[in-house]
């Protein structure tokens, strides 16, 4: 027979089953609405030159004359950062010739070009919009003709035997200061146009200037006659050559400051890891050097690049190699988050 007392401990232990399904139904939905959901990839547009693209940098993409490395800083940046890039970074590129207008003159890599010359590439402003969230520009180097300031180095080193200032005399008080001093204000208003240009395109686009790092702050280690270094250039000119690029640096940095846009100092940290330097210590390379990067890719050098009498692999421009671009996308990554971007 079952008691008064039996039936009250089965409708209580009955009850209390029912009550354990319904908290356990009903807590799982309370649960899953308070999860956050995850941050909104921003829309981030790289612009800038072969320092910006990691020319020379394994591996790079072949089919335009850009030289844009998945090796670069925006390329290592953004497999940190929930963002969707649009990366129009391109080697030769300037403020005007490449970033605010078309760019006709690409040097790869491959530094030799299809017959014919490669397509011309649309402006690097029209990858803008107003659903544009974080914008990085990286130039001015060519826009002063940086290269042309090498080889004039180069040209000057070799009729001195080594000896003395050539190249700092032949910029500050010979020929050629006149016209670097016109590249320089011809820099600071075209940065100014280009910075109103992303405002006006992108309002709501937070932006970063991001300088050039330390080619050589030391001259230390530096060898006359090394084109795994400055070649030919007067070790006496390494110093104005440095200061050719801190200037730069320093145009980037005011123009920031006047546009409210971050600016991305590369140069300090780089400091110690030019050129010149030894081993890991090294971040760029020299005029001719060995390829860095994943893969076994090369450059067919040019006419000009054989003529060189060293046993580098490609004619590599004094630009980054993998070490370079990875503390570039260091402390790109760090600034893309204090705009607003969320790591990965």
């Amino acid at each position: 027979m079952v008691t008064t007392r039996t039936r009250l401990a089965l409708a209580a232990a009955t009850t209390l089953a029912t009550l354990s399904v319904v908290t356990s139904t009903t807590a799982a939905p309370t649960a899953a609405a308070a999860a956050p959901s995850p941050p909104r990839a921003l829309n981030w547009v790289a612009m800038g030159d072969s320092y910006s693209a990691g020319a020379f940098v394994r591996p790079w993409a072949t089919e335009d004359g850009c030289g844009r490395s998945a090796q670069s800083y925006p390329q290592q940046a953004a497999r940190q950062l929930r963002v969707r890039l649009t990366d129009v970074t391109c080697s030769a590129a300037d403020v005007r010739g490449g970033l605010l207008e078309q760019q006709t003159d690409m040097t790869g890599p491959p530094s030799v070009p299809p017959p014919g010359g490669w397509p011309a590439k649309p402006a690097q402003i029209a990858a803008l919009s107003a659903g544009t969230d974080l914008v990085t520009i990286g130039i001015g180097g060519n826009s002063i003709g940086f290269k042309e300031i090498v080889e004039q180095c180069v040209a000057q080193g070799v009729a001195a035997f080594g000896m003395g200032k050539p190249c700092t005399s032949y910029y500050t008080t010979g020929k050629g200061a006149s016209a670097l001093n016109d590249r320089f204000a011809s820099l600071e208003a075209d940065l100014g146009t280009l910075m109103q240009a992303v405002r006006a395109r992108a309002p709501q686009a937070r932006v970063a200037l991001v300088g050039y790092p330390a080619l050589v702050d030391d001259s230390a280690g530096c060898r006359w006659g090394s084109w795994q270094q400055f070649g030919t250039a007067a070790k006496g000119d390494l110093p104005w050559l440095d200061s050719m690029e801190r200037r730069v640096n320093t145009v980037l940095r005011e123009q920031a400051g006047k546009a409210g846009a971050a600016y991305v100092d590369t140069y300090a940290s780089s400091a110690g890891h030019g050129v010149c330097a030894s081993g890991e210590e090294r971040w760029m390379y020299g005029i001719k050097d060995e390829l860095t990067g994943p893969g076994d890719q090369s450059d067919e050098p040019s006419i000009l690049c054989r003529a060189i009498p060293s046993p580098g692999e490609a004619c590599t421009l004094l630009h980054p190699n993998l070490r370079g671009t990875t503390h570039q996308a260091e402390l790109v990554t760090r600034a893309l988050v204090g705009l607003g971007a969320s790591r990965a």
